[in-house]
């Protein structure tokens, strides 16, 4: 092949034949579009789930795990962005349907290991994605990972304003787009945005059901003005470590022992061992 293999839609069907039998990991972007403030553009989750599983997957092969990237999936359930022009949301049902059919479909085809990489982080949009775990789990008998960025053993490693609840087209996203797409962030408003101190988790269990009625009329929570692209680039360097973390945790790597030695000496050390599955990212 020309070129290394890094997203399924790139490849012809025989290479992806190859590809399916080396027992690969599957990732799957997942994002929504919606509105993330007057600055960034509607497919910012997208962009980022992108990003995330494609620097995941490249770890995972450097750790001698096969992967690969699927095409995104840019919708998502999206009730919160309601009122705002460009928001296209999926219903929670027809969500969890579109990602177990992709999970069955390619357990059909012999690809059984099947990781989420979802930075849309919507309540019931969450929910749908457990639901088409479990559905996968019980139809093909392995259970997908998803790296679900809500819980705390993974929240409480991202950033400040993230653990805040401050994380829809703040800092932490605005960053995330400033280090990988910056001509899609529109600058001129970007710089001149006032915080917005709001904490949408909190506001969520109080009961908001929108981003206004969390306090956003302009759909964003946090500090876009304080973004930086290398704070995106530590950041997606977090959020990949983390999705491999999750994938060894599933599936852990077996190195294949050494070929004896002519002269009968003794292997070095680190070839003694399979390597341990790096746990970067995943917190205690």
């Amino acid at each position: 092949m020309k070129r290394w293999i890094e997203n399924l839609g790139d490849l012809t069907w025989p290479e992806a034949g190859e590809v399916f039998s080396r027992e690969p990991v599957a990732i799957l972007p997942i994002g929504a579009t919606e509105p993330h403030g007057p600055h960034l553009p509607l497919d910012t989750d997208v962009v980022i789930a992108c990003e995330m599983a494609r620097r995941a997957a490249l770890k995972l092969r450097t750790r001698g795990m096969p992967a690969f990237v699927l095409p995104p999936l840019a919708y998502g359930t999206t009730e919160f962005a309601a009122g705002f022009p460009g928001a296209v949301s999926l219903t929670r049902e027809t969500t969890t349907g579109i990602v177990r059919d992709i999970g069955v479909s390619l357990a059909r085809q012999g690809v059984r290991r099947f990781a989420i990489a979802d930075s849309h982080l919507e309540p019931e949009h969450l929910a749908a994605l457990h639901d088409a775990v479990g559905q996968i789990e019980r139809e093909v008998g392995t259970r997908p990972v998803f790296l679900d960025l809500t819980q705390a053993k993974w929240a409480r490693t991202l950033t400040d304003e993230y653990r805040r609840g401050e994380c829809h087209a703040g800092a932490y996203e605005t960053s995330l787009m400033m280090a990988v797409e910056p001509e899609s962030v529109r600058e001129k408003e970007r710089v001149d945005l006032p915080a917005v101190h709001i904490d949408l988790a909190t506001k969520i269990r109080e009961g908001a059901k929108t981003f206004r009625e969390a306090g956003a009329e302009a759909a964003y929570f946090g500090d876009p003005a304080s973004a930086t692209p290398a704070d995106g680039h530590e950041t997606y360097e977090i959020l990949s470590d983390m999705l491999v973390a999750a994938v060894l945790e599933a599936w852990p790597v077996v190195l294949k022992p050494a070929h004896p030695r002519k002269n009968g000496a003794p292997r070095p050390a680190e070839e003694k061992a399979p390597a341990k599955p790096n746990s970067a990212g995943a917190a205690p």
